[in-house]
């Protein structure tokens, strides 16, 4: 089976080699913009679906298609990537110390245009209390600037980390174990 990630993310791209995924890497330029009153699941599942259904369009018969996307929420606000440095410095500061989800939609589709699943994985993460010198040094190494909540867990910030509960891979963008979930099927009929 052809597999075409919907995504140009260097963190998806990893986590799928990594875990023996077969796959090319088609971007769709899909605007990433909550809707009001949009919860912070149905959001991540509306983009992963709405970057499936733009690749997919152009993919030939029978392709799988996966589209995600990620997804920081504390106090019901939604953090994708920051703007820019204050942005990440803003966010770092509303998560210092406390506790948050991390939220990514994963769309699955066979082209051009069945959709064979939409779901969602949660992960709670805590970080440890951080002062403004931690902040801004963190946001100075550059890293926050491209990842939603303004971290990747599996860099710089992985200091901050006090506690995990679910996917560590979800933390980095992508759940694997519920792509391969989604994905078996199909792999196990193409055999």
């Amino acid at each position: 089976m052809r597999l075409i990630l919907a995504s140009n993310s260097p963190r998806r791209k990893e986590l799928l080699l990594n875990a023996g995924f077969d796959f090319e890497v088609r971007a769709s330029e899909v605007e990433e913009i909550p809707r009001a009153g949009e919860f912070a699941e149905e959001f991540v599942c509306r983009l992963a679906r709405d970057k499936a259904v733009a690749v997919a369009s152009s993919a030939p018969a029978g392709t799988a298609v996966l589209g995600a996307d990620t997804v920081v929420v504390i106090d019901d606000q939604i953090f994708g990537k920051p703007a820019g440095a204050d942005d990440a410095a803003q966010m770092l500061r509303l998560l210092a110390g406390r506790a948050h989800r991390v939220i990514t939609g994963v769309c699955l589709m066979l082209a051009p245009q069945r959709i064979t699943a939409l779901r969602h994985e949660v992960t709670r993460v805590t970080f440890c209390d951080l002062n403004e010198e931690e902040i801004r040094d963190y946001v100075m190494s550059g890293e926050p600037l491209d990842k939603a909540g303004a971290y990747g867990i599996q860099g710089l910030a992985s200091k901050f980390v006090t506690r995990i509960e679910g996917s560590y891979f979800n933390v980095m963008g992508l759940p694997v174990h519920l792509v391969y979930d989604l994905l078996k099927p199909h792999l196990i009929r193409d055999k």
